[in-house]
Formats: structure tokens, C-alpha cells, sequence
């Protein structure tokens, strides 16, 4: 393949330090989706759409901090923000100043929110927010969907990939999967029968868009009469907005959607692409905890929630800097439009190959599904998509890393099937990763005959 020669011999200094990184690291990364064959690239810059690796090639990035900077790398104003903290301190140890800010934006944004408590990732949140849960209702189950993203700790890793029924990661034992009910996606007469026959649900745990950002996404009246399920079964609604909180709507998903939860979960975009997320949700919930005058309830009901880097001064600036040009409003709409005109255009090359793919996606995220049988084909909307979710989440993980090494070689960066946009992704960025798309489409067929015609 010429194509991944290409890709070596282009990198000299990136492959240096990966040889270097295999004898420090697993694999030689820090992150499973970071990983490639025959080693990825190391970035040395990065400003609006555009990174630098240290072999001096420039690619336009589809990252975007895996979803966080939807304002792109290095705005002024986050920047500033971040500089003049950093003047100021960088780890107190202590409450200060900006932790209120930073709250009191995300209380004014998002509609659900009466009390906030930060964290270091969205992990972390979710992690809170099912232990909220099972505080609050006295009750131990967590229903989620299959393909539903929420973080990669015990309880929540089984159900993301086929085979569902399998946890997403060796070292889990089968006693912390034992609360944790997977249900197909989308599927409400399930839900509806599970809450009748199981008095011991605490909560069911979503992705609004759909799992793993909206790959298979959940309509609108779908959300509403899960609900009004919840609702009528006295079971708490996490929304895990991660990926879509400050990224649908400047209150998330709920706002835009229109279904609010009990409890909320956010990262990414929260703290400006700084390390940080947050747990977001009703008073009598987040009451669980607090610290109260009754030692039994300081004992034995009150959730204990250390964290070192919780709400962090550095990220607590980049986040409030990062909100409050997002209240303003023009930044969603753009980002949203810009993602729009590169689905479209994706969309037009692949049908000039003629090839199996499909670019689909909501808002300001793409994905792109390849080699796929779906049977609308031509029908479908991009948007709204309703195919079997088994065919989406049986990735063909070689073919995405095969995909990456070629778009790369191209000058553009992404994470194979999943692309993030930002406001900053102009007609003229668009332009130049179509002819990159075109290309490795090109190079790939030439390299594999046969595989990728309908």
C-alpha cells in the first residue's frame, strides 16, 4: 500500500518518538482511540482548525479536543482567561472566586440544573450521578441502551460494542455488571416492561442524541415518553450530556429537545477543553452531598466526593470563558452549518464512487459508516437514522485505522468514523477536506479491489 509508505516516510521524527513511546507506554499511547498502525502522529501546535505535527506537516483537524473545542484550538479569549489564572495560581487547595462563576453559568444555561458539583471528566460524572441515583430511590439497577456511551469504568462498560452482552473491557468482574440492565436502543416497549416487572430501577441512563453522540439517535417523542415512563414508574432520568451539553443548545440537548432530566452530566465542552466535568440536577438529589447537622446522615446516607482537580481554577477559567461565548448564541448555529455542508458534500463523493458508506449526523457531529447494508440507502435522510444499531456498532476497526492513515496523508485528522466540527470549520476548510476525502477514497480502492463497490 503506497499510500502507508507515504505515511512513513513523511514522518520520520513521529516514528522516532513512537519507538521511544512503546518501551513507556502500552502500545505506545495514552488513549485507545490515539492508537494506529504504524504509529500515530505527534502533534506539536495547534490554532483554529489547524494542528502541526513535529515533523512539520499541517492537517485539518476532525478531533477538536474529542468534542471539546467546539470554539477551536486556542481562542483568545479562553486563552486570556487561562493566562491570567495562571498568573494568579494554578492549584489552591481551597474554594475560590471562579468555581461560583463557572457554576452560575451552567445554572443559568442549562434548565434542569439547581445544584452543581464539579469533577475532573465526564466519568467521574457519571460515576456520581448513578451513585446519586442509588442514593436517592434506595434502589440498585441502571437501566442503559446498547451503544450508549458512559464513561469506562465497571458499572456502565458492558452494552457499547457487539457483543452487548459482554463487558467493553477485560478486568471487570460479573458481580459489578449484576445491577446494570442493557436494553436495545429506541426500544420504549422494553423499557416499559422492564419498570413493570423490576421494582429495583434507580435510574435510566441515556445519551440524548443517541449513543455515542447520536450514531443511532433517539427521536424526539421517544425522549419524551421515556420521560413520562420514568416519571410514572418513580425512576430517575440521567441525560448524559457529555457530548451534546453546550453542543445542541446552549442549555444541551434538554434545552433543545425539550425533555428534562433529574440529573445531568457534562464534560468537554464545560470546561473549555481543560480537564473537568460536572454533575448537574435536582436540589433534593444533589442534596445527598451535602454535610448536615445529624451525624447519622453524615454517617450513613451523605455521598462522599473528594477530587483533587475538582472544579481547578485553570479549568474553571477556560469554562467560564468558553460559556459565555456559547450564551451568546452564533457559536451552535455555525458549527451546526458547517457540519451540515460537509455531510453534504462527503455524501456527494460517495456516491460518485459508489461505494457502501454513508456520512449521517446531527448538529455539529458526523459519522461515518462504512461498508454498511442498510437498506434506505439513497432514502435516507442523514439525519433521523433508524437501521439495525447491531450493523452500527460492529465497527471494522481495520479498515477505520486504514481510513485515518490515508486522510492523513491528505493533511486531515479525524477519528476515522466520528468527526467533530466547531464554528470555525469554514466553506474553505470544507472544500479542501473534500479533496481529501476524494483521494483516500481513491488510494483505498486502488489498494483493495473490489471491496468497497455496492
Amino acid at each position: 500500500m503506497n499510500f502507508q509508505k507515504e505515511y512513513v516516510n513523511d514522518r520520520p521524527v513521529s516514528k522516532k518518538l513512537y519507538e521511544k513511546a512503546v518501551t513507556l507506554f502500552p502500545s505506545g499511547v495514552t488513549h485507545d482511540r490515539r492508537f494506529l498502525r504504524p504509529f500515530p502522529i505527534y502533534v506539536d501546535k495547534a490554532l483554529g482548525v489547524k494542528k502541526w505535527d513535529v515533523d512539520g506537516r499541517e492537517y485539518i483537524d476532525y478531533w477538536m479536543g474529542h468534542g471539546a473545542l467546539i470554539l477551536g484550538h486556542r481562542n483568545r479569549d479562553v486563552m486570556q482567561a487561562v493566562h491570567k489564572q495562571i498568573d494568579k495560581g494554578t492549584h489552591y487547595g481551597a474554594c475560590h472566586g471562579l468555581e461560583i462563576q463557572w457554576a452560575e453559568k451552567i445554572k443559568a444555561l442549562v434548565p434542569s440544573a439547581e445544584r452543581i458539583r464539579f469533577t475532573s471528566s465526564g466519568t467521574e460524572a457519571t460515576m456520581m450521578a448513578i451513585r446519586l441515583a442509588r442514593s436517592y430511590s434506595g434502589r440498585k439497577k441502571i437501566i442503559r441502551f446498547a451503544g450508549h456511551f458512559h464513561g469506562w469504568y465497571d458499572t456502565v462498560c458492558v452494552g457499547i460494542n457487539a457483543p452487548f452482552d459482554l463487558p467493553s473491557s477485560n478486568g471487570i468482574p460479573e458481580e459489578s455488571l449484576r445491577n446494570t440492565v442493557i436494553l436495545p436502543p429506541n426500544d420504549l416497549l422494553g423499557l416499559e416492561g422492564q419498570l413493570r416487572k423490576d421494582q429495583d430501577v434507580a435510574a435510566v441512563i441515556l445519551e440524548p442524541s443517541g449513543g455515542f453522540g447520536g450514531a443511532v439517535p433517539i427521536p424526539m417523542t421517544h425522549l419524551k415518553r421515556i420521560r413520562e415512563l420514568t416519571l410514572e414508574f418513580g425512576i430517575l432520568l440521567i441525560f448524559d450530556e457529555v457530548v451534546t451539553g453546550f453542543r445542541y443548545a446552549p442549555g444541551g440537548a434538554q434545552e433543545y429537545f425539550g425533555v428534562h432530566p433529574d440529573l445531568s452530566c457534562f464534560a468537554k465542552i464545560v470546561a473549555g477543553g481543560f480537564p473537568g466535568g460536572a454533575v448537574a440536577g435536582k436540589k433534593e438529589i444533589m442534596e445527598y452531598l451535602e454535610f448536615k447537622e445529624d451525624p447519622e446522615w453524615n454517617r450513613y446516607k451523605k455521598i462522599a466526593h473528594p477530587g483533587t482537580f475538582n472544579a481547578n481554577p485553570i479549568s474553571a477559567a477556560a469554562g467560564v470563558a468558553t460559556l459565555n461565548i456559547i450564551a451568546k448564541g452564533k457559536v451552535i448555529p455555525k458549527a451546526n452549518e458547517n457540519a451540515q455542508n460537509l455531510r453534504d458534500r462527503l455524501n456527494e463523493v460517495v456516491r460518485v464512487h459508489k461505494i457502501n458508506w454513508c456520512v449521517h449526523g446531527a448538529h455539529s457531529i458526523l459519522h461515518i459508516l462504512m461498508n454498511h447494508h442498510c437498506s434506505k440507502q439513497d432514502e435516507c435522510d442523514r439525519v433521523q437514522c433508524n437501521y439495525d444499531y447491531r450493523m452500527v456498532y460492529q465497527k471494522d476497526v481495520p479498515l477505520i485505522h486504514l481510513f485515518r492513515n490515508v486522510m492523513l496523508t491528505q493533511g486531515v485528522d479525524s477519528m476515522g468514523d466520528q468527526w467533530w466540527m466547531s464554528w470555525l470549520h469554514t466553506d474553505r476548510t470544507v472544500e479542501k477536506t473534500i479533496v481529501a476525502f476524494d483521494r483516500s477514497i481513491k488510494k483505498l480502492k486502488d489498494s483493495f479491489p473490489g471491496r468497497f463497490e455496492k
